[in-house]
């Protein structure tokens, strides 16, 4: 393809499928860089902190905050104030002047699922048609990333500011492969502020045909034991939904799998939640966990339920499977006790969670973790999780998409 023809994103998929894994995103931002004459392309991928992008490159080192590992390079970004946060947030590309280039910059997102951003400098101010193809472009680089990621620990890598511990090792496996969905009738993001002392939290997510299930634990202790504890809850849990058991039963199933299988006196604490996207009614199995949080017409309150013991406790015992009451417009955040910590007790989630009411789940969870390190001075004592899901109700249909992300789900919930 000669230069200035525009973008072809079908010939940027087959130059990735003929490259390693590993050099899938340099094949996409040197063929990128031919298509529209740019002087330079990048891509920053989100760091697992939430709080940074991390630019990936095989570059020399020099830059402050720059990681190398053999030839790769990964400069870490700090996020707050910079045009990076102003482009996720908005997942809007942003266009300027520097210098005799121009730069553009452009979100990667898939279903909501914030990657990471491209970064583009021109000779000339780029047209509205080039930056529309930029964007098409970036969305499909989403899909490279998700794909290549499968074959090789570069992206796993480069989003590792800072090093994990072994039981944070083990806890990052049971988390979903993406933290934020956006679908028809509901969008939902979840973020795990881990202590210094792994505590072993967990959240996870899946959709089938019919329904969404959702599930957030806490496993009692923390480091390697709590982690092994975490794993498994969430293995019992995967095993039984997958092998078709109703919420009742994989609920069972977990607290039978923990009574057998770890050591006596652990215990998981946590909460099933499974919508029926047909009739838009949910139910709820509470094992011991605190109450989610509802925003509804501006007004934050808790969610009662009936508690039963925690899984792992009494599996002779049944669990109880409740109504939870669900209408369009509702935000509901579910949490662990960490963000009730002693000494996050300066923390008012009810609070937060109202003055976030313009924001996108996946800032809503952000802004509610860098609220508890706030309160506790980064001395998080252990684990902060929260899933944040925005109900809009209706019946199942397809999702208003733009290049990832749906364009009227960057504020709050709708009716």
């Amino acid at each position: 393809m000669e230069r200035g023809d525009g973008i072809d994103v079908g010939a940027l998929l087959e130059l990735v499928e003929s490259a390693p894994p590993v050099d899938a995103v340099d094949a996409v931002a040197a063929a990128l860089a031919d298509m529209v004459g740019a002087r330079e392309v990048s891509f920053l991928i989100a760091d697992f902190s939430g709080r940074a992008v991390v630019r990936l490159s095989t570059a020399a080192a020099g830059r402050d905050g720059t990681r190398s590992s053999g030839v790769e390079r990964a400069e870490t970004v700090p996020l707050p104030g910079s045009r990076f946060e102003r482009v996720l947030r908005s997942q809007l590309p942003e266009v300027e002047a520097v210098g005799d280039s121009w730069r553009v910059t452009v979100p990667v997102t898939d279903r909501g699922d914030a990657i990471g951003l491209i970064e583009l400098l021109l000779p000339a101010e780029p047209s509205a048609g080039t930056v529309a193809e930029v964007r098409t472009a970036a969305h499909a680089l989403g899909y490279i990333v998700i794909a290549a990621r499968r074959h090789t620990d570069l992206f796993e890598w480069g989003q590792r500011s800072a090093p994990f511990a072994l039981a944070a090792e083990i806890q990052r496996r049971l988390l979903p492969a993406a933290y934020t969905c956006e679908a028809g009738q509901f969008t939902l993001a979840g973020w795990l502020e881990p202590a210094a002392s792994v505590g072993g939290d967990t959240f996870d997510y899946t959709l089938d045909r019919g329904c969404l299930h959702l599930s957030i634990t806490d496993a009692v202790g923390h480091q390697v034991p709590a982690s092994l504890l975490a794993t498994l809850l969430v293995g019992a849990l995967r095993n039984g939904r997958r092998r078709g058991l109703d919420l009742a039963g994989q609920a069972t199933n977990a607290g039978t799998a923990l009574a057998q299988e770890a050591p006596p006196g652990q215990f998981v604490t946590g909460q099933l939640l499974r919508i029926d996207l047909g009739t838009g009614s949910a139910a709820i199995v509470n094992a011991g966990h605190p109450f989610p949080l509802r925003l509804r017409d501006g007004r934050v309150e808790e969610v009662e339920l009936a508690i039963d013991p925690p899984f792992g406790v009494t599996p002779e015992a049944p669990y109880r499977v409740q109504s939870f009451p669900l209408e369009p417009g509702d935000r509901l955040v579910f949490l662990t006790d960490g963000m009730q910590e002693r000494n996050a007790a300066t923390l008012d989630v009810a609070r937060a969670l109202a003055e976030t009411a313009d924001l996108h789940p996946r800032e809503v969870v952000h802004a509610l973790g860098a609220a508890v390190l706030s309160a506790t001075g980064g001395d998080l004592r252990d684990d902060a999780t929260m899933v944040c899901l925005d109900w809009y109700g209706g019946p199942q249909r397809p999702r208003e998409t733009e290049h990832g992300a749906d364009p009227g789900r960057t504020s709050a919930p709708r009716p």
